[in-house]
């Protein structure tokens, strides 16, 4: 298993259940690989299960980071690449956002889009179909942030469903 931008949470949570667990990421210093999820250096086929969690919306050529996660899964693979959806339709930023955590795009409904062209399949797991009283949604409200030089979207605050999407290989 391959894991970028490791939560300490999730650190023992997959290494006690993966016989071979390591971790990436461009800037933190406590991982196994020091890498750029857009030129990734592993051979092709190197892993089962890739995990990367609110992720892509940092990475600037997003489609590129897709294809890369792609190539290193092997025939059965499996990665699961959830971004926060706070919109309907996704939004290209010209620069990274310091508002907004650096993000690089506003992830819309449409997001997982990107991944069916990698993938064989891309199973859509949302908030909204668990029982109510277990869903979780992300809260969010940007009217008090500052103008910008580029297009953001406008949220009135309240609750937008989470997805996780399971890409198969």
């Amino acid at each position: 298993m391959l894991h970028f931008a490791p939560e300490a949470f999730f650190r023992s949570f997959f290494a006690e259940r993966f016989a071979e667990y390591q971790t990436a990421d461009i800037e933190m210093t406590s991982v196994d690989h020091t890498v750029d999820l857009q030129k990734l250096p592993f051979p092709d086929a190197s892993y089962d299960f890739v995990f990367a969690s609110h992720v892509l919306e940092h990475v600037p050529d997003d489609r590129r980071a897709i294809q890369q996660i792609r190539r290193i899964l092997r025939p059965g693979g499996v990665a699961v690449l959830p971004v926060p959806i706070v919109c309907e339709k996704t939004i290209e930023y010209a620069e990274p956002d310091p508002n907004e955590s650096y993000h690089v795009r506003a992830p819309g409904m449409d997001y997982f889009d990107r991944y069916e062209s990698c993938f064989a399949r891309v199973h859509r797991i949302g908030s909204d179909s668990l029982p109510e009283k277990y869903q979780p949604f992300v809260y969010e409200d940007r009217r008090g942030l500052p103008p910008r030089k580029f297009p953001r979207h406008e949220l009135p605050g309240g609750r937008f469903i989470d997805i996780v999407p399971v890409c198969y290989v």
